[in-house]
């Protein structure tokens, strides 16, 4: 008998067939192998920090680090999830409708944002910083890099 993709306990992450005798250990030992177990796409932990829930372990410490710099005086107004509009959503024309209210037109296509983990201003020289926590770069988060230069003049930080 064959195990296919969501039958029984094989979860629908696994792409393949799987023979009986492969699936056996599992079936009775209750124990799910490595490969079929969900984790987070890019294997990141939440973690909560003050009460604030973060994306990543990277991205906790480097908030608690930049908390230190501000109670030290050397940066001030520490914001995080700042966000920036890279393009607004695109939209049909705007209609009459039958009583003579003006109705918006429908959307075609969403608005582009990026959300920067940490902007804050050095106190030396007044400068706002935009930072970002990476531990994998995608094409999307590229893109929105280049496009913050382009439309804001502004190189994003990324730790």
């Amino acid at each position: 008998m064959k195990y296919t993709v969501g039958s029984l306990f094989l979860p629908k992450t696994l792409y393949r067939n799987v023979s009986e005798y492969e699936f056996q250990p599992y079936l009775y030992r209750g124990s799910i192998p490595m490969a079929w177990r969900n984790f987070n796409k890019y294997r990141n932990t939440k973690t909560e920090v003050d009460g604030i829930v973060f994306d990543s372990k990277k991205e906790a410490a480097r908030y608690n680090e930049l908390k230190r710099l501000e109670s030290m005086g050397e940066i001030k107004d520490l914001k995080r999830q700042v966000r920036y509009e890279l393009l607004p959503e695109q939209r049909e024309p705007d209609s009459i409708g039958k009583r003579g209210a003006v109705k918006n037109g429908k959307i075609i296509e969403r608005e582009c944002v990026y959300f920067a983990d940490f902007v804050y201003t050095r106190t030396e020289d007044g400068k706002t910083v935009v930072e970002d926590t990476k531990g994998m770069r995608t094409k999307d988060y590229i893109l929105k890099r280049k496009m913050m230069l382009y439309f804001y003049g502004i190189r994003i930080t990324e730790i």
